[in-house]
């Protein structure tokens, strides 16, 4: 260890610390060829220990406590390495030490600690004094071997806990297979050092090359030529095919009143990430279609926009898949047994109905009340862990209710701190699953479906998929929720209304 000055001729770290920017200087220790001490054994001393052991689970700690929680001996039962002395403190205690921690709610003692380690040239943290500390604990993001720390210089170990959680979901797992299938090539490397990083430099090239940039305009441009061409050849078959006007004028217009509605609800969708399947449910059985085919007629037409969302929202880099395994069987579990229980209760729609119109209404409201509370996640909220289980209960409850995936599974995953892109992404390509195992469970239980209705949903959701993905950055979400939400609890209060002119 480098040498120390003695604690009375140091100067006050406020007056060392006016540089320019921070003055820290990062270093990785080793710390399973050091001995650490650690003063303290309450709260703040196990979060010390905890993140000491999880990072260098050999590491060598010494705990110096008067009281020890008892979470703190459970946690160092699991570490022959790591021993408690439930004694006060005494400054002998550091005579073994290279590294020293203070972890107590002492001031006066955490002083004493300071002077203790300074006297022996030691290195200290003092846990919430950055102005006591020679080296901070840094948020650490682990990825394997792969190690990035994170440091505000004291300022707010909140900002850090937070870069951490979003460095967590945007960095993959598989740079570690990165990092070991490096490593291996490094080992084959012959020549000089100079050879050497020239060889490692190229292989590596392709992690910092720019991406080729995408001729956006082109894209759109052969989008318009589809667009155009087939509006072409509609007009030619309706104005010199006459075979073709009478097939035009036999199709049902229910059809057309779900392919306007299917096309704004998937945009709306799209934008937000949620409410396809209230919106639509809503909409079906305001348009008297009974509660089991309003589902199934949700769930086949999100087959296709919900495949060609995942799609792109893939291919936008958009898809965390530790996540996507947590719900995807899950969430296929509930879908079917939602599913085979609305389907058998489909003779008695005249009750379900508005059991359903209850249910759309409470999503309405509560996607209204989201609406108003986005962006404002308390500090204290904690990431959702029971990823599994809302995956069963959200698959459930859409297929009972025809929605609810995105409005309960998306914005839970957001409030509980996961980032709003790669929930969105990892949303709707599980989604594309669940109304598949959905849809063929419904059509192999009911015997009967509105196909004009469930064709207009499919074709208008499907167009309005890639153009819906793409602009899911730009719209104000607060309008289109506030606007969803209104909507979906007015349609719902008529749907009940009805209902309840014709029991009256």
């Amino acid at each position: 260890m480098s040498s120390l000055p003695r604690n009375n001729d140091i100067a006050p770290l406020e007056a060392q610390e006016t540089g320019q920017g921070n003055q820290l200087f990062p270093v990785f220790l080793k710390l399973n060829h050091l001995h650490t001490v650690l003063i303290g054994a309450g709260n703040v001393g196990l979060e010390k220990l905890t993140a000491l052991l999880n990072n260098s689970p050999l590491a060598k700690v010494t705990i110096v406590a008067q009281t020890v929680l008892p979470e703190v001996i459970d946690f160092v039962s699991k570490y022959q390495q790591v021993t408690i002395n439930q004694k006060s403190f005494e400054a002998d205690d550091l005579n073994e030490a290279q590294v020293v921690v203070a972890a107590t709610a002492d001031n006066i003692l955490n002083e004493r600690i300071r002077r203790a380690a300074h006297d022996r040239k030691l290195l200290v943290n003092v846990a919430d004094k950055p102005e006591l500390c020679d080296f901070y604990l840094g948020s650490i993001v682990k990825k394997g071997d792969l190690k990035v720390a994170i440091s505000t210089n004291g300022k707010s170990p909140t900002v850090a806990k937070r870069l951490k959680e979003v460095l967590n979901e945007a960095l993959p797992a598989e740079l570690d297979t990165t990092l070991q299938q490096m490593s291996a090539l490094r080992n084959t490397l012959s020549g000089d050092f100079a050879s050497k990083v020239i060889a490692l430099n190229k292989a590596t090239a392709s992690l910092v090359e720019p991406k080729p940039v995408k001729k956006k305009n082109f894209k759109w441009l052969i989008w318009l030529t589809i667009v155009v061409s087939l509006g072409i050849a509609v007009t030619a078959l309706w104005f010199n095919e006459p075979a073709f006007q009478s097939y035009v004028a036999g199709i049902d217009h229910i059809f057309y009143y779900f392919l306007a509605a299917g096309f704004v609800f998937a945009m709306v969708d799209g934008a937000i990430g949620m409410s396809y399947g209230v919106t639509s449910t809503a909409f079906s059985l305001s348009m008297g279609i009974t509660p089991a085919s309003a589902s199934m007629a949700v769930h086949l037409s999100e087959i296709m926009s919900n495949g060609i969302a995942g799609w792109m929202h893939y291919r936008m880099g958009n898809v965390n898949w530790k996540l996507f395994k947590l719900l995807i069987i899950p969430g296929i579990l509930g879908a079917l047994t939602g599913a085979y229980l609305v389907s058998s209760l489909e003779h008695y729609s005249m009750y379900t109905k508005p059991l359903v119109s209850v249910y759309t209404l409470i999503l309405g409201s509560v996607i209204l009340s989201k609406a108003f509370k986005a962006g404002k996640r308390k500090a204290g909220d904690k990431k959702i862990k029971r990823i599994s289980l809302l995956g069963l209960g959200g698959g459930f409850i859409d297929a009972v209710g025809g929605g609810g995936w995105g409005s309960i599974v998306l914005s839970s995953l957001i409030a509980g701190g996961r980032h709003p892109r790669f929930s969105l992404g990892t949303v709707k390509l599980t989604r594309f699953f669940i109304a598949m195992i959905g849809s063929l469970t419904f059509l192999i239980m009911l015997n009967s479906a509105p196909w004009s209705a469930i064709a207009g949903l499919i074709i208008g959701s499907a167009l309005a998929a890639p153009i819906a993905a793409r602009i899911s950055n730009r719209i104000s979400v607060k309008v289109i929720m506030v606007a969803v939400g209104i909507i979906v609890i007015l349609v719902s209060l008529r749907s009940i209304y009805g209902f309840a002119s014709k029991v009256l």
